[in-house]
């Protein structure tokens, strides 16, 4: 697993921390290997078509958030949606509204709260039940928070050893302005809303809906 995602960075020429630490030390594919799968000095790098560099900024977004495609593709159209039908909400630009969602998930927050290292863990620690939103069991990773939820970790689970270290290890975690974190209580809350700047993903987000609008 860790080479299959590895090589999605390294296809794609970004580095999208689909390994949580490992993407943060030396180890990182990155920096040891920093060119496409392949043998290294024999794969010329191609020129893109525009349809290429659509599709490239597509899955690049679409691993950053760690989502399959039907489920980005949904995402992108209600987007698309909201804009063609010239609702309240076509005020604001589509790639913010389309951040704000993605970042919004239930799994992206508990990562952005430092709870798991990478979004994939945190959609499996959702799906166990480890996580309670405003006191109620969540096992849905694309729960859309709202400002004033409350992210709470299930008693029965906070014994567990990967739980345990988590007033030391977020004591100095530097959050996103959307988030705050209660060191005490072990709970988060949603305090704002996400922003594009802030979520700075590296991607083109106009290629994307380009792409999803042919």
């Amino acid at each position: 697993m860790i080479n299959s995602k590895c090589k999605i960075c390294r296809r794609l020429g970004v580095k999208l921390f689909l390994k949580g630490d490992r993407c943060l030390s030396q180890k990182c594919a990155m920096i040891k290997s920093a060119y496409p799968p392949g043998t290294k000095g024999k794969r010329r790098p191609k020129t893109l078509s525009e349809y290429g560099r659509e599709l490239r900024e597509k899955q690049k977004l679409r691993n950053w958030y760690n989502l399959r495609e039907r489920q980005f593709r949904k995402y992108v159209k209600e987007i698309l949606n909201v804009h063609q039908k010239g609702s309240s909400r076509a005020a604001e630009d589509a790639p913010t509204l389309l951040i704000r969602v993605f970042e919004s998930r239930l799994d992206n927050a508990i990562f952005r709260l430092g709870i798991a290292k990478s979004r994939a863990q945190a959609r499996q620690f959702i799906s166990h039940g480890h996580f309670l939103v405003n006191g109620r069991m969540v096992k849905s990773p694309g729960y859309i928070l709202k400002k004033g939820d409350k992210i709470g970790i299930a008693a029965g689970v906070q014994k567990k050893n990967i739980f345990q270290n988590l007033p030391t290890l977020l004591k100095n975690k530097q959050l996103p302005s959307w988030l705050s974190f209660d060191i005490e209580a072990l709970e988060g809350k949603v305090i704002g809303q996400p922003s594009l700047e802030e979520a700075a993903p590296p991607v083109e987000i106009p290629l994307i809906f380009e792409y999803y609008s042919k």
